[in-house]
């Protein structure tokens, strides 16, 4: 089975790694690195044991577009979006033998190195991946 293993953040966030002024403590250069390697091993470990499907971080909110409609028509807008505090900022498939097994993995996720009021916040979804519309039903 195949799960889909979701983590958030925030502009806020993205501008923290970055080292722009937030309000919060700013993240060092070794904050940034340490999450880097973590997830570096982190990844090359579900693909050793042959559970990586696919993974891929993703940009800052800033550099996202919103597509959506009004009277029929398309309206693109440009974010970060005000009434949006947090976003999805990356993902994993995972193919394991149970919803257990992807949430262990996910768990894992908590150890990840970052200035502590980042942990305080961050966490993890697991969803399993539909393989037909039999599957789209709870």
């Amino acid at each position: 089975m195949k799960y889909m293993i979701l983590t958030y953040a925030s502009q806020q966030d993205y501008d923290g790694m970055a080292g722009k002024d937030t309000g919060k403590p700013a993240w060092t250069g070794e904050d940034f690195a340490a999450m880097g390697a973590f997830m570096q091993k982190f990844n090359d470990d579900l693909a050793e044991s042959g559970e990586l499907v696919e993974t891929r971080a993703l940009a800052a909110p800033v550099l996202t577009r919103r597509l959506g409609s009004k009277d029929g028509a398309a309206v693109v807008t440009d974010g970060p979006y005000a009434e949006t505090q947090e976003v999805l900022a990356g993902y994993w498939i995972v193919e394991c033998d149970s919803f257990d097994r992807a949430t262990e993995i996910a768990a894992r996720l908590a150890d990840t190195p970052a200035p502590e009021f980042v942990r305080a916040t961050a966490y993890a979804d697991i969803r399993p991946l539909a393989e037909g519309q039999e599957d789209l039903v709870g």
